[in-house]
């Protein structure tokens, strides 16, 4: 390998029309009409995508691993490879409605910071890595992010084996069948920091005209189902004054989820996304209404505010109207806070190289989150249009896939630590 100085490290740049080109590459298997991808995780669409980034990194001198979940793991030596690899990656499969560049971005990122330190001769002292994590999306299997969680530990491989689709197909079956059962034990792999480059999925950056978005930690999410309890009675014959109308009542609830995540700014959110009105008939006044909760913030204390905060409102609310209002927990996700010192190579990677940045959350779940369980983790965000993304139209622009990659190539560098 060629040693490099400090001052041509800096200058180290990114291929970004191969990475581009790779993108559209790969949005090829299981391209849409509407200009998007539909790969679903473990189909032969997703073998085709898996042997063409397998195919690609083994062009690129890297050696690959698959343990029995179906990652993959993509290898560039380092000159002490007893030393545990500095890690990239995403996943590969998409929603039915997907687009290009949600988890493919970052798998196909971190393989253009290999083909750009091949470009260039540069030996890192720790091996580099890019990670391929199954079933991230959860459109065909769950529980989502997969792969990943059976790396850490969330879930067991027997659970994930056992999951079925629509049709009745069990995930190990499926991932025998597309030939994607490595030997390697889920876990056993070791990771000494993991850096995820994402489009953000969301409309802040774009908002703020930003490039690059620091990300700080994952959303925590508390998700619970509401029944509000009144009685159906005839809409003519009941004066206004007589009613139970569990609606109504349901209604002011919903308008304070959103109320709530203003309360706890400027990370809280509150979302009711489903709604069932029974017996919903024109002309009676509905006795029942179930709903979601979605509220989501940036520490588990401020998830747990605002639990207590949409409770309380809850009860005031049943107090004044005399309708009974249960809220049932469904499920509960830990906020994430990513590692201080890998956050603050992100930071520097985007400074030292001009791009305008800013601090972000991420509001979605990402196999960072996990992996952030089990090393030092951060996440780079680059903006998407209109912050679409689990849609066919989902874009992004060619100068910020670019930048990206290039605070990717420079933060895995710092941790891999050049050879020089």
């Amino acid at each position: 390998m060629t040693s490099q100085t400090l001052t041509d490290i800096s200058a180290l740049r990114v291929n970004g029309q191969r990475l581009w080109d790779s993108l559209m590459e790969l949005a090829q298997i299981g391209a849409t009409p509407k200009g998007g991808v539909c790969r679903l995780t473990l189909t032969d669409l997703d073998r085709q995508g898996r042997d063409l980034v397998s195919r690609w990194a083994k062009e690129a001198g890297m050696t690959v691993t698959i343990d029995q979940i179906g990652n993959g793991f993509l290898r560039r030596p380092g000159r002490n490879n007893a030393l545990p690899p500095v890690v990239t990656g995403s996943h590969i499969d998409t929603q039915p409605t997907g687009g290009k560049f949600d988890g493919n971005y970052g798998v196909l990122a971190g393989l253009e910071v290999v083909r750009t330190l091949n470009d260039h001769g540069i030996e890192t002292e720790a091996p580099i890595e890019v990670a391929w994590w199954t079933n991230e999306e959860g459109s065909r299997f769950v529980p989502v992010m997969m792969g990943s969680g059976v790396f850490a530990g969330a879930f067991t491989l027997e659970h994930a084996y056992a999951a079925t689709d629509t049709a009745g197909k069990t995930v190990k079956d499926e991932l025998e069948r597309i030939g994607y059962v490595g030997p390697e034990v889920p876990g056993q792999h070791p990771i000494g920091s993991y850096f995820e480059a994402h489009i953000e999925q969301g409309p802040v950056l774009e908002d703020h005209d930003v490039t690059i978005g620091v990300v700080t930690g994952v959303l925590g999410i508390r998700w619970y189902d509401c029944v509000v309890s009144g009685m159906e009675a005839h809409a003519g014959p009941t004066p206004m004054h007589l009613r139970r109308d569990a609606l109504q009542v349901a209604t002011r609830l919903m308008q304070e989820v959103v109320a709530c995540a203003h309360r706890h700014p400027p990370h809280g959110r509150g979302t009711v996304g489903m709604v069932h009105v029974h017996p919903n008939s024109r002309n009676v006044i509905p006795g029942e209404v179930k709903f979601s909760i979605d509220l989501r913030n940036a520490t588990d204390a401020l998830c747990e505010a605002m639990d207590a905060d949409i409770r309380a409102v809850a009860a005031r609310l049943s107090a004044e109207s005399g309708l009974p209002i249960t809220i049932t927990p469904v499920s509960a996700y830990p906020a994430q806070p990513f590692d201080a010192g890998c956050v603050d190579a992100v930071q520097r990677a985007a400074q030292q190289l001009g791009y305008s940045h800013m601090p972000a959350v991420s509001g979605a779940g990402h196999d960072a989150v996990y992996m952030a369980r089990l090393a030092p983790a951060g996440m780079i965000f680059i903006p998407c249009k209109d912050g679409i993304s689990h849609n066919e139209i989902e874009d992004a622009k060619p100068e910020h896939i670019t930048a990206g990659c290039n605070v990717l190539l420079h933060a895995m560098l710092e941790r891999a630590r050049v050879v020089g």
